[in-house]
């Protein structure tokens, strides 16, 4: 080596010492930074020395290192610190006895090298590389809207990924039916940008583009961010998103609804479908079953056909046409027959039905249906079964015999498809009369319903024998009822009022008598019996002013004690001639506790009639009127 090539040295050597001892950074052997890791908003600890170190840092100076130029940013002197004017000047401050440099309010501008520099001779300085992490905000994903068409000869717009003030700038991913998608030439093409905000925080915004085919029509598309925080590596996905997608439709049909046996009356829908999407303009075309040709119905702007109230004149094959208006190709579905199940009108012979009493009538109930039907009668008033057929035998018919009787036709395979006819069987006779004579408390110079019912074939006229104001209610065809509103007058009192029912086969009556009651309200409710109550039998009273029901129960007890006591003397004498036998197995001994002795308990037996006797042969003799509350029973104690 020459002369000037060790002068050159020297001089080399004598100014790299002579940066050292002048305390200044150098760029000389440089030890691989230490690395710290933050997240954004949190407090950095920058040691001076590593860990393991046991250097005296009492005299120290902080730089920041940005693009290769130091920046004294802090000064240690005696173990006592003091920030330098700057950015850092109010963020800085010293821990653990002056060996730490604590950082806080960490940004993205703070990611650096920061060196700590020793003022001892030979001291060298320690590097800190400073990184900072900030998780972005779930990401947002918006679906393209329009749609994408599978004719399309390029990759269209699927979705748009935003994800929000991450640092560093985090990866995007995509997945379709939670498969990642890679870029393809012609198929797949995903574009990504970024934007700095001002607070060094990155927005990611990424493009997804994609050729689809049919079978993506249900397709779930969503994208994912990766991101690295001090605690390691994490990622968020978005929501998952279908993008409409356009194709031809290659197949149409009919749908009905509702399924199963359709009857008439129901709501009926008839729609068409289609594979395509859109859907194709559709028509419904029906069968003319005279020409045999298809003829357009009218549908709503949906393009269905609403049959309502559905009826069999509606049954026929369908068909529905589908028109593509983008390619103008028309498709038509498979024909599809339509079945309305019906019953026609019930028809009942004779139609107005009427007979002697004891004579016999048959009625017959006929209907169609395209089904197979069943028939049955009912008692109109009671609603009970009579009989199972189309045809009713009623035998040696009594008056009671007479009213509504209902013919049902039914389709058993289409529950609720039925219809019925009422018929009125009329069995001639003079009036009966709800109630032969009854009697009313009421005040003078009152107000006052009175109220008279009467039956017969045919149907009776009712006049009253005193002046009101009268007005006649039709109960049945053969029944009427006449209520006549009067005013209670010392002639009313005297006289009382009748009713007189009268038809061309007789007459009948009903009388009223008015008794004054000072102490009494007048009692304006109507009483009324059984209309099959001959006026001139027994008649029974449904309900009884409270006058009227003291006197019959003082009568009933007065005929039940003679009863009893008749009773008795035929048992007696019976004991004593030896034909009632009386033994251990037959002997009952009756025994009143001291405080009963004396009371007597009468039954009373109604005597109503039943109210079916006579429809059916061998029905009479144990059926009971629907008002018979059967045995009651009366405390005589009161």
């Amino acid at each position: 080596m020459g002369r000037s090539g060790l002068i050159c040295a020297f001089l080399i050597a004598a100014c790299c010492c002579c940066r050292r001892a002048a305390g200044v950074p150098g760029e000389a052997e440089r030890p691989q930074p230490e690395l710290v890791e933050v997240e954004v908003g949190g407090t950095a600890l920058l040691k001076c020395g590593p860990s393991h170190s046991q250097g005296n840092f009492s005299h120290a100076d902080w730089f920041s290192v940005h693009k290769e130029k130091p920046t004294l940013i802090f000064r240690v002197s005696q173990g006592q610190g003091q920030s330098e004017p700057g950015e850092y000047q109010n963020r800085l401050s010293l821990q653990d006895k002056g060996t730490t440099l604590a950082l806080t309010g960490i940004t993205p501008h703070d990611e650096r090298i920061f060196l700590c520099q020793g003022k001892r001779p030979r001291s060298q300085g320690h590097r800190i590389q400073l990184r900072v992490y900030k998780a972005p905000e779930e990401p947002i994903i918006q679906v393209n809207a329009l749609g994408i068409s599978v004719n399309s000869e390029e990759p269209e717009e699927v979705a748009t990924c935003v994800g929000r003030n991450g640092y560093p700038l985090p990866q995007v991913t995509w997945y379709k039916n939670s498969q990642s998608l890679k870029e393809e030439k012609n198929r797949v093409h995903i574009q990504s940008s970024q934007i700095v905000e001002s607070s060094g925080l990155y927005t990611l915004r990424s493009v997804l583009k994609a050729q689809l085919t049919k079978e993506d029509k249900d397709a779930q598309f969503y994208c994912e961010l990766s991101y690295r925080l001090p605690s390691g590596n994490h990622m968020k996905e978005s929501r998952e998103v279908t993008v409409p997608v356009f194709y031809p439709a290659e197949r149409v049909w009919l749908e009905v609804e509702p399924e199963g046996m359709l009857k008439e009356g129901d709501r009926v829908e008839i729609r068409c479908l289609a594979d395509g999407n859109p859907p194709p303009h559709f028509s419904i075309s029906k069968q003319n079953l005279r020409t045999r040709e298809m003829e357009e119905e009218r549908t709503d702007d949906n393009g269905v056909l609403v049959l309502e109230p559905a009826q069999k004149e509606h049954s026929g094959l369908y068909e529905c046409q589908g028109l593509d208006l983008e390619t103008t190709a028309s498709l038509l579905s498979d024909q599809q027959e339509l079945v309305v199940n019906y019953v026609s009108e019930v028809r009942v012979s004779p139609a107005a039905p009427e007979s002697q009493e004891g004579s016999s009538l048959t009625l017959t109930c006929e209907a169609e249906s395209n089904q197979d039907l069943e028939f049955q009668w009912l008692r109109e008033k009671t609603g009970k079964v009579l009989a199972k057929g189309p045809v009713l035998q009623l035998r040696n018919l009594k008056r009671e015999a007479g009213g509504g009787y209902r013919c049902v036709a039914s389709v058993p395979s289409v529950p609720g498809l039925n219809r019925t006819q009422l018929v009125n069987v009329a069995i001639f006779g003079s009036p009966w009369m709800a109630l032969r004579e009854r009697k009313m408390w009421v005040k003078e110079n009152s107000v006052l319903n009175l109220s008279c019912e009467a039956s017969g074939h045919p149907r009776p006229s009712i006049v009253w024998s005193v002046d009101g104001t009268a007005s006649e209610q039709d109960q049945d065809p053969q029944s009427v009822l006449s209520v006549l509103n009067v005013l209670v007058t010392p002639e009313l009192l005297e006289t009382g009022a009748e009713c007189v029912a009268s038809n061309s086969l007789g007459r009948n009556t009903t009388v009223i008598i008015l008794e004054l009651d000072s102490n009494r309200t007048t009692s304006l409710s109507t009483s009324t019996v059984s209309p099959y109550a001959r006026a001139n039998s027994t008649s029974t009273e449904k309900k009884l002013t409270e006058p009227e029901s003291k006197g019959v129960v003082i009568v009933a007890v007065t005929v039940c004690v003679l009863v009893l006591a008749v009773l008795g003397a035929v048992l007696y004498f019976f004991y004593k001639k030896g034909k009632l036998p009386c033994g251990r197995s037959g002997k009952q001994e009756i025994t009143l506790p001291p405080s009963r002795k004396g009371e007597f308990v009468v039954e009373v037996k109604s005597d109503k009639l039943p109210e079916e006797m006579g429809l059916l042969q061998g029905s009479n003799g144990d059926k009971r009127a629907p008002g018979d509350q059967g045995e009651k029973y009366i405390d005589l104690r009161h």
